[in-house]
């Protein structure tokens, strides 16, 4: 069996994965000053496993103490994936490919395992990637810009008189200052992704698909007027590919 893992900025999400198991999980690492804690409330029942894949944008210290944690617990050494100038498909168009979120890497190597189409992925998580893979399999680049946590965070922090709060998003012609900021960030949201899915299909072409992913997908894909899928676990899918070439 492996363990599949995607350590974010804001949650742990992890698969195990064996012929005939996939099962997905996640836990939320905000406020969660103790990584190693957290794993043992979480994976203390898990059977060790073969392998240990790990794609991290989290900080260096919470990479160091997962890893820490999985050579003591199961003796394993984790693998740890970076962006490569070409893996499984994927030619990474970056100007430096290694700069590339290892996050991103995984989720295109994980769209390209679900088909050859040109695809844009968009990952909703506590930042907003949207990325263009085009037919042939090459990443053509990306925007990255606040996710809904981080948008509503800004205006607390950065004005007087809005908190926050909790609001309703459900309409846009909000009548309460809590609803205004969950309406205003979750509309400009996703018009911000519309617009750049319309920029990209200059360049993708019609039959270009679009793909959701991230903790803040399930929100987003209800109010998009554009076709898109749901893939929760892309990232996930990605590593899963890369495990096999280990």
């Amino acid at each position: 069996m492996n363990i599949l893992v995607d350590l974010g900025n804001s949650r742990l999400k992890w698969a195990q994965q064996a012929a005939g198991l996939w099962r997905t999980d996640a836990a939320l690492l905000n406020g969660q000053a103790n990584l190693a804690s957290l794993l043992d409330s979480q994976w203390r029942e898990l059977t060790a496993p073969r392998q240990v894949i790990v794609c991290s944008v989290s900080t260096p210290q919470r990479l160091l103490a997962l890893e820490q944690w999985v050579q003591t617990r199961w003796s394993v050494k984790p693998h740890i994936v970076h962006a490569r100038a070409e893996q499984l498909g994927v030619k990474n168009c970056y100007r430096d490919p290694q700069q590339l979120g290892a996050d991103r890497w995984a989720a295109l190597i994980g769209a390209r395992g679900l088909g050859a189409s040109a695809t844009c992925i968009v990952d909703c998580g506590t930042a907003v990637t949207v990325d263009a893979l085009s037919a042939p399999g090459e990443f053509l680049g990306g925007v990255i810009f606040p996710g809904l946590r981080l948008l509503r965070a800004s205006l607390a922090q950065g004005t007087q008189g809005i908190d926050a709060t909790d609001g309703a998003a459900a309409d846009c012609l909000a009548r309460s200052t809590a609803d205004g900021v969950a309406a205003g960030t979750f509309f400009g949201l996703a018009g911000a992704v519309e617009r750049l899915l319309k920029e990209y299909r200059r360049t993708l072409g019609d039959t270009m698909q679009v793909l959701l992913t991230g903790g803040d997908a399930p929100l987003l894909v209800a109010r998009l007027r554009v076709a898109t899928t749901l893939v929760p676990d892309l990232v996930l899918k990605g590593l899963a590919r890369i495990a096999e070439t280990l």
